[in-house]
């Protein structure tokens, strides 16, 4: 289970995390404000959570606030939450065909959630020592324990099994849209693929009646003959409703029921995912980026529990609602998609379509618009337009180095990505800020994700050293802060990623006090709390033998919103920001921090 950390390791680790960001008056403030409500009306509501929690030992105490906070927020979904992990493209150039690869990846996400649905997909463990544990030995053995002691045995060669509680969420999903607070809506019965190409929207069944999936050729031939439907596009697209604010949706959309849409809005809400077709090839990285980030809301659903997006050279993606789960469960699907779609595809490029007659079994869906909806789409348009024109994308591949020299230097590969990140930012703009790294708590029941915090006084000291005072230090001084920031930032990961960050705790002992109708304690009124919160360098990495790059938009207008990933020899970050802040000009500063912490750690004297 979920530990809830002690009070007192709570309030040291916010302290920490607030020394770098504040100066001395600022400081004392916010210890005074931290200690009182540690001995005050804090102590109290940890009394409570850990009570609550010990009567709920089914789920984890971070569960059911998470879920409320995602579903409570009434920012549009597109850009303020779904990210995009891109699929590399598949080795065998000829099977990028947009209806190849359309059709093998549709097939092999049916087989995925045929294999999760029967009991046989398997586990998701973390493992520490994988010579020992990730061996047909290990798993032969296990499988013959007893499942209530198995992760006992698992534990003892140090594998960790993963919480898989989200992934049902990942089929026949969506959220809908209600004042106030959204709904997840699942309906594991519906047995229909939902197509959108062009702002048109179709169905067909991929699962007959006994249960079993179409044929691929089958599959194929719909496809085909919705790639060839020259429909013209909707004037009104509906897609663009789901990247309205939520109230403004739940409002027309209850509009749209009443109007006689019921049962094409149900077809939406319970197709087993969504798969958007779109009708041009990618450009670069930065066309890559905006169109599986954004792209056009006449074709996405935004609110489906996830999207693949294929285009016309066959460069596909995922964009997901992030409600219901988090990357490990996407992730875990795409690295299987990707895997079986190119070993063992469904159909060739020599594969011929069956001879059906898809004009029956196809269903384009016909939603019945008022002015009033009319409007609303108009008026989303108008706003997501705007919107989208405003967020920048950049980004780059640094190719001076990577985790093997990083390894070898005995230094943690994230940690110099991070310290990069804080270097630049102080290089561009003179200051250090609040910085949000994500990292997974599914090594427990019901975890979802706890908050690393990057900048502490190390990386400052550090950063200081190589922005402003880089005459007074020595190469190997400066290699002796490098490792003192790969030591902490190590830390601060161990501990998150066993539920002892700080995030989560005081998250949910604020959501109680308000929960409970009481008056916000003072520490959470403190200027601080609220700088601390509005992430100014939102980050998240992963690395995947799948995924191509990923990215999401800042979490805050005056922000930057980092995907990064460290391969063996390079590293790649991918940046979004909006008008307030220069994206450009801080992957350039990354840059520049790389080299030159490259250049330290292999003993080379670098210049200002």
């Amino acid at each position: 289970r979920l530990p809830v950390p002690k009070l007192e390791d709570t309030i040291m680790r916010y302290l920490n995390a607030q020394k770098p960001l504040l100066n001395d008056d600022q400081f004392r403030k916010t210890e005074e404000l931290a200690h009182a409500f540690e001995k005050g009306i804090g102590r109290e509501l940890h009394e409570q959570l850990v009570a609550q929690d010990n009567q709920n030992k089914h789920t984890s105490y971070i569960t059911g606030p998470w879920f409320d906070m995602y579903l409570e927020a009434r920012e549009p979904v597109v850009l303020n939450f779904n990210p995009f992990m891109s699929f590399n493209p598949d080795p065998k150039s000829e099977y990028n065909d947009q209806l190849i690869r359309a059709t093998n990846m549709t097939v092999s996400a049916i087989r995925f959630m045929k294999t999760f649905r029967a009991g046989y997909l398997e586990p998701e463990v973390f493992h520490l020592n994988p010579e020992k544990s990730d061996t047909e030995i290990f798993k032969k053995i296990i499988r013959f324990v007893p499942s209530s002691i198995s992760w006992f045995g698992a534990y003892m060669v140090n594998a960790y099994p993963l919480d898989m509680s989200q992934y049902f969420r990942l089929f026949n999903s969506t959220r809908l849209p209600k004042l106030n607070k959204d709904e997840l809506y699942t309906d594991e019965k519906a047995k229909h693929l939902l197509v959108l190409r062009n702002g048109n929207f179709y169905v067909f069944d991929v699962i007959d009646r006994d249960g079993n999936m179409l044929k691929p050729s089958e599959i194929q031939a719909h496809l085909k003959y919705i790639l060839s439907d020259n429909s013209p596009a909707p004037a009104f697209p509906l897609g663009y409703l789901t990247s309205e604010n939520r109230d403004t949706w739940a409002l027309l959309r209850k509009n749209l029921l009443d109007n006689g849409n019921e049962v094409a809005l149900q077809k939406v809400d319970s197709a087993m995912f969504c798969l958007s077709l779109d009708d041009f090839p990618i450009k670069d990285f930065v066309h890559l980026s905006h169109t599986m980030l954004h792209g056009d809301a006449a074709n996405r659903w935004y609110d489906k529990s996830f999207t693949l997006i294929i285009t016309k050279d066959g460069t596909a993606a995922i964009n997901f609602e992030h409600s219901w789960g988090d990357g490990v469960a996407v992730l875990r699907f795409q690295n299987e998609v990707f895997k079986d779609s190119t070993t063992s595809p469904a159909i060739s490029p020599q594969s011929q379509p069956a001879s059906v007659d898809s004009s029956r079994v196809v269903q384009k869906l016909d939603f019945k618009l008022n002015d009033a909806l009319k409007a609303g789409i108009t008026k989303a348009k108008q706003k997501f337009d705007a919107t989208v024109e405003s967020l920048s994308l950049n980004m780059i591949q640094f190719q001076g180095g990577g985790k093997e020299l990083l390894k070898q230097k005995k230094v943690s590969p994230d940690a110099v990505a991070q310290l990069a990140f804080q270097m630049a930012f102080l290089r561009q703009y003179d200051q250090t800020v609040a910085t949000y790294e994500s990292c997974s708590t599914a090594a427990f029941k019901h975890g979802r994700t706890e908050t690393i915090r990057p900048a502490s006084v190390y990386t400052k000291k550090c950063s200081e050293a190589f922005v402003k005072e880089l005459s007074k230090h020595s190469t190997e001084e400066l290699q002796n802060l490098i490792v003192e920031c790969s030591k902490y930032h190590g830390r601060l990961t161990k501990e998150a990623a066993m539920g002892q960050g700080f995030d989560r705790h005081l998250f949910s002992l604020r959501y109680l006090a308000l929960s409970k109708g009481l008056a916000l304690p003072d520490f959470y009124q403190d200027q601080a709390y609220a700088r601390l919160n509005h992430n100014i360098i939102s980050t998240s990495t992963l690395v995947s033998p799948a995924v191509h790059l990923g990215g999401f938009a800042p979490v805050v207008s005056d922000g930057f919103g980092v995907g990064y990933q460290v391969q063996d020899d390079w590293i790649g970050c991918n940046v979004s920001s909006y008008p307030a802040r220069n994206g450009e000009e801080f992957l350039q500063c990354i840059y520049k921090s790389l080299e030159d912490i490259f250049n330290v750690l292999k003993g080379k004297k670098i210049h200002s």
